[in-house]
């Protein structure tokens, strides 16, 4: 019960945090700093200081993803999120805000999260599991029955690797162990919306050898749109940028980009762009600018550093609810990169899900320092003898879906 409140009323504090300076700037960007030393070491050699900006957490809640930027790692996460937290603790001491009467009411609302936390675990302990068996074959039977009518989709890099786009972070092979040529002071630079205003070259290099056109569709991204043909997919959120879901004739409606795609373009103070024309200067590898302002031109991707599509919240909130999301498949992705990780704590605590990659990701354990710091519902996977709605397949993604399909009966479609 202790532990309960203790989270509980940290998630609370982040809660008001957010909703305090989102008050005071209602319409001001909330910027994630790289916070990593990789980034620290960069502006040392350049002899500048990182710029102060407002800093931002993994969100507690599904209704403040919208204003979360995405973050390279989740140790920068949790150091820079411990930092704010310590941050505000002073502010609010030294204007002396609280009150006994908003202290009380503060207690009161813990309390009742705590009962209705533990009510619900108690309920979740009297029903029977939703898979028979926690494999393939528990999970293709529970998707042929009625009660598997919303899957959800989260798509990495690992389901684009069969199409010849590496990874980021597979060593050797990985993106991010390949990028000697581009002279970049360290890899994850070159997705860096700081280091692209000084040197765009490099991210214009990379990008002429993954724009589309280059690239066919997977199995893995065929049996998404089958999902679709079945009347089954809710939605599919993906991080890659490559645009091989569409490609394979998933609806666009149906498809969330969440680190956007080369489908549009604009320059760094917001210019639209012809994106043919953008495409061309990519395909030579050169760098475009404006001709408004002569500010540098990108395809509308996110950097590390720039806010997330509004879209992405939009339909994270409504689609990883317990009432939209009846199975959760999450495939090829190394689950380090916020706050799209975060979405798989979101469906309902008894909601079936299952891993497709080729490493174990996402596990409690790893994610234990946000849940201790109330930034984190604590449902992590959990693959473990006493997990109860978690399923691991580890391998290709494509090797995954054609056994699942296998079990489906769906093997020749």
């Amino acid at each position: 019960m202790c532990a309960i409140l203790r989270r509980l009323s940290l998630s609370l504090l982040s809660l008001l945090s957010l909703a305090a300076a989102e008050t005071k700037q209602k319409d001001a960007p909330i910027i994630m700093a790289a916070g990593n030393d990789e980034r620290e070491i960069y502006l040392r050699m350049k002899g500048e200081e990182e710029e102060e900006a407002p800093a931002s957490s993994t969100p507690s809640s599904l209704g403040e993803i919208t204003k979360v930027s995405r973050s390279a790692s989740l140790k920068s996460e949790t150091e820079s999120s411990g930092s704010e937290t310590e941050e505000e603790d002073d502010d609010n001491d030294d204007d002396g805000s609280s009150s006994s009467s908003s202290s009380e009411g503060v207690r009161e609302l813990l309390k009742r999260l705590a009962l209705d936390d533990e009510e619900r675990e108690k309920s979740l302990a009297s029903r029977q599991p939703k898979l028979k068996s926690r494999d393939l074959e528990g999970i293709a039977e529970y998707m042929r029955s009625d009660a598997c009518k919303n899957i959800v989709v989260m798509c990495g890099a690992g389901v684009s690797v069969s199409a010849g786009i590496p990874d980021f972070r597979t060593p050797g092979t990985g993106l991010y162990d390949n990028l000697a040529a581009y002279d970049l002071p360290y890899p994850q630079a070159v997705f860096e919306i700081g280091f692209f205003k000084s040197n765009p070259e490099p991210f214009y290099l990379l990008a002429s050898h993954l724009q589309p056109g280059k690239f066919e569709p997977t199995k893995t991204h065929k049996f998404i749109k089958l999902l679709e043909t079945k009347k089954k997919l809710r939605r599919c959120f993906t991080q890659n940028i490559d645009s091989l879901e569409t490609k394979a004739g998933v609806s666009e409606e149906l498809v969330v980009a969440a680190h956007g795609n080369f489908d549009t373009a604009r320059c760094l103070r917001g210019h639209s762009q012809n994106i043919e024309k953008v495409m061309e200067h990519v395909a030579k590898g050169e760098p475009m600018r404006c001709e408004q302002c002569e500010e540098y031109v990108k395809p509308d991707i996110v950097f590390f550093g720039e806010n997330l599509p509004v879209r992405f919240g939009q339909l994270a909130k409504v689609d990883f609810n317990r009432e939209n999301c009846d199975l959760l498949i999450v495939m090829g992705t190394s689950l380090q990169v916020q706050p799209f990780a975060g979405l798989i704590e979101y469906p309902d605590i008894d909601c079936p899900r299952i891993l497709i990659n080729r490493e174990k990701v996402g596990e409690v354990p790893s994610r234990r320092s946000f849940f201790e710091m109330g930034m984190s519902k604590g449902r992590g996977f959990d693959f473990s003898e006493e997990g109860k709605r978690d399923v691991l397949f580890l391998g290709d993604c494509d090797d995954g879906v054609i056994q699942l399909c296998e079990h489906l009966g769906w093997e020749l479609e």
